[in-house]
C-alpha cells in the first residue's frame, strides 16, 4: 500500500475524537468547494454585467471579458481541489476501518479454557 502522511498513527489507538477529526475535515473541504464556485459564480456574473452596461469599446469591456474565463478556471480548480482531498479523505476512512473491522473480527479469548488452576 502507497505511504500516506497517516501512516506514522496507529489505528489501533483511534477515539472518537479522531473520527470526529475527519468528519471535521470533511465539512472543511466542501466549505472549500462551495468558496470556489461561489467565488467562480461572482466573477462569471460581474464580467457578464460589466460587458453588458459598458460600451463596446474601451477598458471595461477588456476586463469584463477576461472575468469569465478567470471565473471557470477558478471553478474548475475548486472541483479538482475537491475530488483531490475527498479521495485522501477516504482513504484514511477506509484504512481506520479496514484496521476497526479487523480488530473486530479476531477472535476473542474462549472462556472455556482455564487460565490457572486453583
Amino acid at each position: 500500500m502507497r505511504e500516506t502522511p497517516y501512516s506514522r498513527f496507529s489505528t489501533d489507538q483511534r477515539i472518537l475524537r479522531d473520527e470526529l477529526a475527519i468528519d471535521r475535515t470533511l465539512l472543511a473541504n466542501e466549505r472549500t468547494l462551495l468558496a470556489y464556485l461561489r467565488a467562480a459564480v461572482a466573477l462569471v456574473i460581474a464580467g457578464v454585467s460589466i460587458m453588458h452596461f459598458s460600451p463596446g469599446e474601451g477598458g471595461f469591456w477588456m476586463v469584463g471579458l477576461a472575468c469569465i474565463p478567470t471565473g471557470i478556471i477558478a471553478g474548475t480548480i475548486g472541483v479538482t481541489r475537491y475530488r483531490k482531498m475527498q479521495r485522501r479523505i477516504a482513504m484514511v476512512q477506509h484504512q481506520s476501518e479496514a484496521c476497526a473491522a479487523k480488530r473486530d473480527t479476531s477472535e476473542p479469548p474462549s472462556i472455556d479454557t482455564p487460565t490457572s488452576a486453583i
